[in-house]
């Protein structure tokens, strides 16, 4: 199980600069720019950096506290998307490259011409969202309508709808977990978050200093999500328990206000390194322990030094918590 000290460090330079793991890649995201490293085939490592051009940097509304939850989890997922099907161009077979492109894909391209890249992709985080909540909104709260009948209180009914929620996302990660190509993509997970650490506590980005530190990080996607399950539980008791109907109109509407909520608690216990900090982010350094990190090997704590090495900046204030 996740020790205090995963959480209870006191690093020199708290940052906001966050990644993801790709397919044998590192995503990093600074304040101004996105850097992806990629392990390529032959060994030798593949850096690309792009400048950030997102929703917040255009408008001050989308920066506002609870707005910028919700801009911040649907970018993510954009940006995420486009991170990892880069990484996965540089693993596809010659027969997936030239595959021949399906109806949908020549429908696409024919409308959006030099735009259907970007359309397929949002197109892809649509499916994911709706994917997603069916499978973690609605089908909790379809299951829990069979036992209405032996169980009247709103409250109670929302809490046993909260548990098959959280029940449901521990299966899924679970059991992806043990997927072998999944396996190496969390330890590259875990390669970055070590790479973090190591840039909060101002060491030299080298391999042997990276080692030094934990795979888990209080500030990881993984315990957002988890937050996401625990303040949904809260927000739903408030509505009782309408009809089937009325629930699931409920839920989609809520989603940006539970995401939001979550976001702020995020950003709240991700400034505190002491122990109310470490009770709070313990649900998800538990996942992150048994499932979403693996430790990793030097080969890939060489990859999250380059991503991360793209996107420091000279300015450290820039990118403080």
């Amino acid at each position: 199980m996740p020790n205090i000290k995963d959480i209870e460090r006191k690093p020199k330079h708290m940052t906001k600069i966050g990644g993801q793991a790709l397919i044998e890649g590192v995503m990093m995201r600074g304040p101004r720019d996105i850097s992806i490293a990629v392990r390529k085939p032959d060994g030798e490592i593949e850096l690309k950096v792009d400048p950030i051009d997102n929703m917040t940097t255009r408008n001050k509304f989308f920066k506002l506290p609870f707005v910028r939850g919700v801009v911040a989890l649907i970018e993510s997922m954009v940006v995420g998307t486009k991170a990892l099907m880069y990484s996965a161009e540089f693993y596809e077979t010659e027969e997936e490259k030239n595959k021949e492109p399906g109806r949908f894909e020549k429908f696409i391209q024919k409308i959006f011409k030099d735009k259907a890249e970007d359309i397929a992709i949002y197109i892809t985080v649509l499916v994911s969202i709706a994917i997603s909540i069916g499978l973690f909104m609605l089908a909790p709260t379809f299951l829990t309508n069979f036992i209405k009948s032996k169980v009247n209180n709103s409250i109670y009914l929302n809490l046993i709808e909260g548990v098959i929620r959280v029940t449901i996302f521990l299966i899924y990660l679970l059991g992806v977990s043990k997927l072998e190509d999944i396996q190496r993509v969390f330890q590259y997970h875990g390669a970055e978050h070590k790479t973090i650490h190591c840039y909060e506590y101002e060491e030299e980005l080298t391999v042997e200093n990276v080692k030094k530190h934990p795979i888990l990080h209080p500030r990881c996607g993984t315990s957002f999500l988890f937050m996401v399950m625990i303040i949904s539980i809260l927000v739903f008791s408030f509505f009782g328990w309408p009809n089937p109907l009325q629930r699931f109109i409920l839920r989609i509407i809520l989603l940006p206000v539970i995401a939001g909520i979550s976001y702020e608690i995020n950003k709240i216990i991700g400034r505190s390194n002491g122990k109310f900090a470490y009770i709070v982010s313990y649900p998800g350094l538990m996942l992150q322990k048994m499932a979403t990190t693996k430790e990793p090997d030097d080969s890939q704590i060489e990859v999250a030094i380059e991503a991360l090495k793209g996107v420091i900046v000279a300015d450290k204030e820039e990118d403080r918590w």
